[in-house]
């Protein structure tokens, strides 16, 4: 896992199925700002496009992440228990994480990315 200078703590905030970040895609900042949304589907962007669409079911068993996408392709992660976030639980390609605010975090992996809540250590949140 890259984690490109981030010393923070990373805790991804899934214990139920389905607990996900607003959407943000090509809408305004106030739409973004919004409480999280827990209705089972996650931001993602994938194949390399640009766009964010809210279209990715989140599946959540033990520390077991499966991120589906509508095509029926999926990308599977592990919570990792030390508070490091995520890494790929199979494939190739290594997940990528970044901070993007103090509730959620982008995941990257191959050409898919995810925007997922988290709780970052020392946010006071």
């Amino acid at each position: 896992m890259i984690w490109g200078g981030i010393a923070l703590a990373v805790l991804v905030l899934l214990a139920g199925c389905g607990r996900e970040a607003p959407s943000s895609g090509n809408q305004s900042g106030a739409v973004a700002d919004a409480a999280p949304v827990d209705d089972g589907k996650a931001d993602c962007a994938l194949a390399g496009s640009d766009a964010w669409a809210r279209d990715c079911l989140v599946e959540r068993v033990g520390a077991m992440l499966t991120l589906r996408h509508p095509d029926g392709g999926f990308r599977r992660f592990r919570v990792l228990a030390d508070g490091r976030g995520l890494e790929a639980a199979d494939g190739a390609e290594a997940a990528t994480l970044s901070i993007l605010d103090d509730k959620r975090i982008e995941v990257v992996t191959g050409d898919d990315r995810y925007r997922l809540p988290a709780r970052i250590a020392g946010s006071g949140r």
